[in-house]
């Protein structure tokens, strides 16, 4: 009886940390990343030698944009400048002197899924750059069963899949989650559950539930038997 006594005392303990230290927005620097364009994305294409070819595109499903005389262009994942260059060369054998200019106009959608021991799993529209733990925050926060220091983020960059484990500990919430990183359109931050709730829920659907009589004690980590 003292364990569970003991471990709820710990779980209140962590939900008032967790109201009282929330951490400040991420901030922007000179290094942040330049933004990549994503299906959704509005982009005004100024071509200054042949003005007849200007158009404002949106970014399509499959990342691509639709121009005159080059077709599909792909520009999911690309920074403007790095949009720009592709363009001028992709030009070069159809103009003398390609000049232009990529101009984001608007952006698509910004939507993160949150997943796994979180009081609202859902998907999210991202106010602004956030982190794994902002993103949980606005699925309601943890449940008392999380496990918040192996917590995974799952990103897709440039068709490839990445799997990061970001902890949102307590003390990694002191330290100011130093391993947490930006999150990206569509990524996945996924919480998964303690061992101790597996345990509980093993016994709650397997053994619990099977048997045609009720039974009130519970087994603690030490093997103790309480009735």
């Amino acid at each position: 009886m003292r364990i569970a006594v003991l471990a709820i005392v710990a779980a209140l303990g962590l939900a008032s940390a967790s109201a009282q230290e929330a951490p400040a927005p991420m901030a922007y620097t000179d290094t942040t990343p330049a933004y990549r364009f994503y299906p959704g994305d509005e982009i005004e294409i100024t071509v200054f030698s042949a003005p007849e070819l200007s158009r404002n595109v949106t970014v399509g499903p499959d990342g691509r944009i639709a121009l005159p005389l080059i077709g599909a262009v792909r520009a999911a994942d690309l920074t403007a400048e790095e949009l720009h260059d592709g363009l001028i060369a992709a030009y070069s054998p159809q103009l003398r002197t390609p000049e232009l200019s990529v101009t984001p106009r608007g952006y698509g959608s910004r939507q993160v899924f949150v997943g796994g021991e979180v009081a609202r799993p859902g998907i999210y529209e991202m106010p602004a750059n956030i982190d794994a733990f902002q993103a949980v925050a606005l699925a309601g926060g943890f449940l008392p069963s999380a496990r918040r220091g192996d917590v995974l983020v799952l990103s897709r960059a440039s068709g490839a899949t990445a799997v990061s484990e970001v902890d949102l500990s307590p003390r990694a919430m002191r330290q100011g989650f130093p391993n947490a990183q930006a999150l990206q359109r569509y990524d996945v931050v996924y919480v998964p559950r303690s061992a101790i709730s597996q345990v509980n829920l093993f016994m709650q659907q397997y053994v619990r539930d099977a048997l045609p009589v009720q039974f009130s004690f519970y087994y603690d980590l030490r093997g103790d038997r309480n009735n």
